[in-house]
Protein backbone atom coordinates (compact mmCIF):
# COMPACT_ATOMS: atom_id res chain seq x y z
CA UNK A 1 0.00 0.00 0.00
CA UNK A 2 2.39 3.11 -1.39
CA UNK A 3 1.45 6.36 -0.75
CA UNK A 4 3.16 9.61 -1.68
CA UNK A 5 4.95 11.45 0.61
CA UNK A 6 4.87 15.03 0.65
CA UNK A 7 6.77 17.89 2.62
CA UNK A 8 5.19 20.52 4.24
CA UNK A 9 6.99 23.68 4.75
CA UNK A 10 6.06 26.53 7.32
CA UNK A 11 3.20 28.12 5.75
CA UNK A 12 0.11 30.17 6.69
CA UNK A 13 -3.41 30.10 5.88
CA UNK A 14 -5.42 33.42 6.60
CA UNK A 15 -8.89 34.02 7.11
CA UNK A 16 -10.09 37.02 5.07
CA UNK A 17 -10.09 40.05 7.68
CA UNK A 18 -6.24 39.09 7.93
CA UNK A 19 -5.58 38.55 4.82
CA UNK A 20 -6.80 42.10 4.47
CA UNK A 21 -4.94 43.44 7.02
CA UNK A 22 -1.74 42.42 5.98
CA UNK A 23 -2.02 42.79 2.06
CA UNK A 24 -4.76 45.34 2.00
CA UNK A 25 -8.72 45.69 1.36
CA UNK A 26 -9.62 43.38 -2.15
CA UNK A 27 -6.09 42.51 -2.43
CA UNK A 28 -6.10 39.66 -5.33
CA UNK A 29 -3.35 36.70 -4.38
CA UNK A 30 -1.41 35.04 -7.00
CA UNK A 31 -0.88 31.69 -7.15
CA UNK A 32 2.60 30.65 -7.52
CA UNK A 33 1.65 26.83 -8.16
CA UNK A 34 -1.37 24.46 -7.32
CA UNK A 35 -0.31 22.27 -4.04
CA UNK A 36 -1.39 18.11 -3.99
CA UNK A 37 -5.07 18.67 -2.72
CA UNK A 38 -7.49 20.11 -5.33
CA UNK A 39 -7.96 23.69 -4.93
CA UNK A 40 -5.27 24.38 -2.70
CA UNK A 41 -2.38 26.76 -3.71
CA UNK A 42 0.59 28.36 -2.26
CA UNK A 43 0.45 31.78 -3.53
CA UNK A 44 3.65 34.19 -4.45
CA UNK A 45 2.72 36.55 -1.38
CA UNK A 46 4.76 36.16 1.93
CA UNK A 47 4.87 37.00 5.56
CA UNK A 48 6.81 37.02 8.13
CA UNK A 49 6.33 35.71 11.67
CA UNK A 50 7.67 37.49 15.00
CA UNK A 51 7.66 35.93 18.40
CA UNK A 52 9.09 36.68 21.60
CA UNK A 53 12.70 34.67 20.59
CA UNK A 54 13.18 35.40 17.07
CA UNK A 55 11.22 36.09 13.41
CA UNK A 56 11.35 33.65 10.79
CA UNK A 57 10.88 36.00 7.10
CA UNK A 58 9.28 34.54 3.64
CA UNK A 59 6.77 32.18 5.41
CA UNK A 60 4.31 31.40 2.02
CA UNK A 61 0.65 32.00 2.32
CA UNK A 62 -1.68 29.45 1.11
CA UNK A 63 -4.92 29.51 -0.09
CA UNK A 64 -7.55 29.90 -0.59
CA UNK A 65 -9.23 32.09 2.53
CA UNK A 66 -9.65 29.82 5.95
CA UNK A 67 -12.34 30.78 8.46
CA UNK A 68 -9.63 31.31 10.73
CA UNK A 69 -5.97 32.43 10.05
CA UNK A 70 -3.43 29.46 10.79
CA UNK A 71 0.12 28.91 10.80
CA UNK A 72 2.01 25.59 10.25
CA UNK A 73 5.54 25.24 11.69
CA UNK A 74 8.30 23.01 12.41
CA UNK A 75 9.02 21.99 15.79
CA UNK A 76 12.51 23.72 14.97
CA UNK A 77 10.60 26.66 13.89
CA UNK A 78 9.02 26.95 17.28
CA UNK A 79 12.31 27.20 18.89
CA UNK A 80 13.46 29.92 16.80
CA UNK A 81 10.07 31.69 17.40
CA UNK A 82 10.31 31.17 20.97
CA UNK A 83 6.61 29.57 21.05
CA UNK A 84 5.06 26.05 22.65
CA UNK A 85 3.42 25.29 19.50
CA UNK A 86 1.45 21.89 20.09
CA UNK A 87 1.14 19.02 17.74
CA UNK A 88 -2.40 19.02 16.12
CA UNK A 89 -4.63 18.47 13.77
CA UNK A 90 -4.64 21.16 10.68
CA UNK A 91 -8.16 23.62 12.11
CA UNK A 92 -7.89 22.55 15.72
CA UNK A 93 -6.30 25.48 17.46
CA UNK A 94 -8.10 25.07 20.78
CA UNK A 95 -4.90 26.00 23.37
CA UNK A 96 -2.70 26.77 20.22
CA UNK A 97 -0.16 30.03 21.21
CA UNK A 98 -0.40 33.47 18.95
CA UNK A 99 2.26 35.21 16.97
CA UNK A 100 2.57 38.96 15.31
CA UNK A 101 2.37 38.36 11.94
CA UNK A 102 3.79 40.92 9.89
CA UNK A 103 2.72 41.42 5.98
CA UNK A 104 3.23 44.61 3.09
CA UNK A 105 0.59 46.84 4.26
CA UNK A 106 0.06 46.18 8.13
CA UNK A 107 0.75 43.37 10.74
CA UNK A 108 -2.19 41.23 13.40
CA UNK A 109 -1.33 39.83 16.54
CA UNK A 110 -2.62 36.32 16.74
CA UNK A 111 -3.87 35.31 19.88
CA UNK A 112 -4.00 31.45 18.76
CA UNK A 113 -3.74 29.51 15.82
CA UNK A 114 0.32 28.52 15.77
CA UNK A 115 0.18 24.84 15.50
CA UNK A 116 2.84 22.05 14.32
CA UNK A 117 0.71 19.86 12.21
CA UNK A 118 0.46 16.03 13.22
CA UNK A 119 1.40 13.86 10.24
CA UNK A 120 -1.32 12.78 8.37
CA UNK A 121 -2.71 11.00 5.14
CA UNK A 122 -5.02 12.26 2.96
CA UNK A 123 -7.28 10.19 0.67
CA UNK A 124 -10.21 9.85 -0.82
CA UNK A 125 -13.55 7.73 0.34
CA UNK A 126 -13.45 5.18 -2.14
CA UNK A 127 -9.02 5.06 -1.66
CA UNK A 128 -9.44 4.52 2.09
CA UNK A 129 -12.55 1.99 1.40
CA UNK A 130 -10.24 -0.66 -0.76
CA UNK A 131 -7.40 0.11 1.56
CA UNK A 132 -9.51 -0.58 4.63
CA UNK A 133 -8.43 2.61 6.15
CA UNK A 134 -11.04 4.83 8.16
CA UNK A 135 -11.54 8.96 9.22
CA UNK A 136 -9.25 9.87 11.76
CA UNK A 137 -7.50 6.51 11.94
CA UNK A 138 -3.92 6.38 13.81
CA UNK A 139 -1.49 4.74 11.05
CA UNK A 140 1.98 3.63 10.73
CA UNK A 141 3.96 4.42 6.93
CA UNK A 142 7.73 3.60 6.42
CA UNK A 143 9.93 5.44 3.98
CA UNK A 144 12.80 3.73 2.38
CA UNK A 145 16.35 5.53 1.92
CA UNK A 146 19.87 5.57 3.73
CA UNK A 147 17.66 7.14 7.24
CA UNK A 148 14.70 4.64 6.39
CA UNK A 149 12.00 4.67 9.30
CA UNK A 150 8.73 4.10 10.64
CA UNK A 151 6.45 7.44 10.96
CA UNK A 152 4.45 6.98 13.52
CA UNK A 153 0.66 8.58 14.54
CA UNK A 154 -0.46 9.36 10.97
CA UNK A 155 -3.80 10.36 10.98
CA UNK A 156 -5.39 9.30 8.31
CA UNK A 157 -8.40 12.51 6.91
CA UNK A 158 -10.76 10.67 4.36
CA UNK A 159 -12.87 12.96 1.98
CA UNK A 160 -14.08 12.66 -1.14
CA UNK A 161 -12.10 16.26 -1.96
CA UNK A 162 -8.99 14.72 -1.13
CA UNK A 163 -6.25 13.13 -3.28
CA UNK A 164 -4.02 10.72 -1.87
CA UNK A 165 -0.89 12.48 -0.28
CA UNK A 166 0.97 11.81 3.01
CA UNK A 167 2.14 14.87 4.97
CA UNK A 168 5.01 15.64 6.92
CA UNK A 169 7.12 19.04 7.75
CA UNK A 170 10.39 19.35 6.82
CA UNK A 171 12.08 18.20 10.48
CA UNK A 172 10.49 14.83 9.70
CA UNK A 173 11.88 14.93 6.22
CA UNK A 174 15.33 15.91 7.65
CA UNK A 175 15.27 13.14 9.83
CA UNK A 176 14.77 10.16 7.05
CA UNK A 177 16.92 12.31 4.31
CA UNK A 178 13.72 12.52 2.10
CA UNK A 179 13.46 14.77 -0.49
CA UNK A 180 10.82 15.44 -2.98
CA UNK A 181 8.82 13.04 -4.97
CA UNK A 182 9.31 10.35 -1.89
CA UNK A 183 7.07 7.11 -1.35
CA UNK A 184 6.26 5.26 1.45
CA UNK A 185 4.34 2.09 2.23
CA UNK A 186 1.24 2.19 4.89
CA UNK A 187 1.95 -0.26 8.09
CA UNK A 188 -0.82 -1.93 9.32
Amino acid sequence: MRVPVGISNRHIHLGQADADKLFGKNHEFKVLKELSQPGQFAYEEIVTLVGPKGSIAKVRVLGPCRKETQIEISLTDSFTLGVAAPIKISGDLEGTPGIKVVGPEGEIELSRGVIIAQRHLHISVADAKDRGLKNKEIIKIRVEGPRAMIFDNVSVRVDDRYVLDCHIDTDEANAAALKGGAWGEIVK
